[in-house]
């Protein structure tokens, strides 16, 4: 049986979830050791989770100023036609450009929400002119640049 729904999930798999989501790199027997079963039922259990896609993949979160990547853009992008084309030719356009760590379809007035990290104001303006304007049937792009972080999360609530 495949988990892909919350309602098939238990209570066991939603604390393994919420560890690992939380400190991704802890061993099996770490996990285990926290929600009090053994490591070969953790291992088993988080082993079905990646396998139905429930835990899509681990990663190392990094620290944006650490690395000069000081500047967040949160950037509204309407098309000039919302016709398949216009948007896969967007969304192929914008797969693969690192500077974008989220695209999103809208719904209402604007087509995609980006959110751009960039190491200045001069590389976000760069990208922009050099590349999100000249996507073809982009029509126009309302950008705001974060000023102070309140709260960011990778965490899924699930409890």
């Amino acid at each position: 049986m495949e988990k892909n729904r919350r309602s098939d999930l238990d209570s066991l798999d939603l604390k393994l979830l919420d560890i690992l989501q939380r400190e991704g790199a802890l061993s099996a027997a770490e996990v285990a050791s926290r929600v009090r079963q053994s490591t070969t039922t953790c291992w088993r259990r988080i082993q079905h989770l990646e396998q139905a896609g429930v835990i899509r993949s681990r990663v190392a979160l990094l620290d944006r100023g650490a690395l000069g990547l000081d500047v967040t853009i949160f950037a509204h992008v309407k098309l000039a036609s919302t016709g398949r084309d216009a948007i896969a030719k967007f969304e192929e356009a914008i797969r693969d450009r690192s500077e974008v760590l989220e695209c999103y379809t809208l719904t209402g007035e604007w087509d995609f929400l980006l959110k751009i990290v960039t190491k200045n104001i001069k590389s976000f303006e760069a990208f922009y002119l050099d590349y999100l304007s000249r996507i073809p049937y982009v029509q126009s792009v309302n950008s705001s640049v974060a000023v102070t972080v309140i709260k960011e999360s990778t965490a899924l609530p699930l409890r």
